[in-house]
């Protein structure tokens, strides 16, 4: 496996230590319009300047002023424990989207993981990052929103989702490229969920108005990458490392 160092080589070629200028016509902007809710942190950060370009919430969230916080502490301050999976996943996430040329407002994808405060305490958030803006069939902007969910418990298996016009390919992508860590997304967790309550693969496919196939994709895959033997034995795994409640 790759070293820690090597993680995000991908996203960081497009990423800076510039924090937002909060005194811009930009930022003040975006914290007069843009909601925030509770427990939340947004930033915006934009390809075309090389900068974040909006920061909200941070201090409160992770310790970090507003106009310290930049794109490069964001990405390095997740816990030690989720860093190689959250990082790879920015990488594939954004390396799919760029492949990409319309709807690309639409693409987005969340992940469930600790972050690291300035003071060295784990936060838990549930962070979603999307793309904010683009010109061209480029992206130009990403939003990311990251809200802090106490509830949060966490085994041993990464929790993320995809969204997007072809949410479909987004996730079945991730998932062949992320194989090799304990990580389940929004749609296997889903199914798995439905198997726990003991439908069978033809009932599972009907409620979720998609085919037979389609389920067992989303299943049998997951035998190999949890190391179990049976559907009982996944099931079984699923409780015990907090991906079913």
């Amino acid at each position: 496996m790759q070293s820690s160092e090597n993680f995000g080589d991908y996203s960081k070629t497009f990423i800076t230590d510039v924090p937002t200028d909060l005194e811009s016509e930009t930022a003040i902007f975006y914290a007069r319009t843009l909601p925030r809710f509770p427990d939340e942190a947004i930033y915006i950060y934009s390809f075309k300047e090389h900068r974040m370009i909006y920061a909200g919430g941070w201090e409160e969230i992770l310790g970090y002023k507003d106009n310290e916080i930049n794109m490069l502490a964001i990405v390095n301050m997740s816990a030690p424990e989720f860093a190689p999976f959250s990082h790879e996943l920015n990488d594939k996430a954004l390396q799919f989207i760029h492949q990409k040329s319309k709807d690309l407002e639409k693409y987005s994808f969340s992940i469930e993981l600790k972050k690291i405060h300035k003071d060295g305490t784990a936060v838990p958030i549930f962070a979603r990052v999307g793309v904010y803006s683009s010109e061209n069939g480029k992206i130009t902007a990403i939003i990311g929103r990251f809200q802090v969910n106490r509830s949060l418990i966490f085994g041993k298996v990464m929790r993320y989702a995809a969204y997007g016009p072809e949410k479909e390919k987004f996730e079945e992508e991730l998932n062949k490229i992320l194989f090799s860590y304990l990580a389940i997304s929004n749609k296997e967790r889903e199914a798995l969920e439905l198997v726990a309550k003991g439908y069978s693969f033809k009932e599972i496919a009907r409620d979720l108005k998609v085919s037979h196939s389609a389920i067992e994709k989303r299943i049998i895959p997951l035998y190999k990458r949890f190391n179990v033997k049976s559907l009982t034995h996944l099931v079984s795994f699923a409780y015990d490392n907090s991906i079913l409640p």
